[in-house]
């Protein structure tokens, strides 16, 4: 199963439809991602991102709701799987920064 995550444009570089690279923000975090499959998007856009290629754009609105619903999976992931039942070894594994 593949993921397409919604990202805003802040910037496009390049003119060629085909080259145009845009730096898409992923909650704070940018990102260059190819703008060639959507050659009419601009600055301020959504759109939905899967393996750094940009592959439609959104509203708003649904940018927003794709993230209510990760956050609803990830919430209902941590009631209903903690680590220790995905990973019965877990305690082995040292957190990250305490080696």
């Amino acid at each position: 199963m593949c993921l397409g995550v919604p990202g805003k444009i802040e910037e496009i570089k390049g003119d060629d439809p085909v080259f145009r690279i845009g730096m898409v923000s992923f909650g704070g975090t940018l990102r260059e991602v190819s703008l060639a499959g959507v050659p009419k998007a601009v600055v301020g856009e959504w759109v939905i991102v899967h393996a750094g290629f940009a592959l439609n754009t959104i509203r708003e609105e649904d940018a927003m709701e794709v993230f209510d619903y990760l956050r609803q999976i990830a919430e209902y992931g941590a009631k209903e799987l903690p680590r220790e039942d995905i990973y019965p070894d877990i305690k082995d594994i040292p957190d990250e920064g305490t080696q």
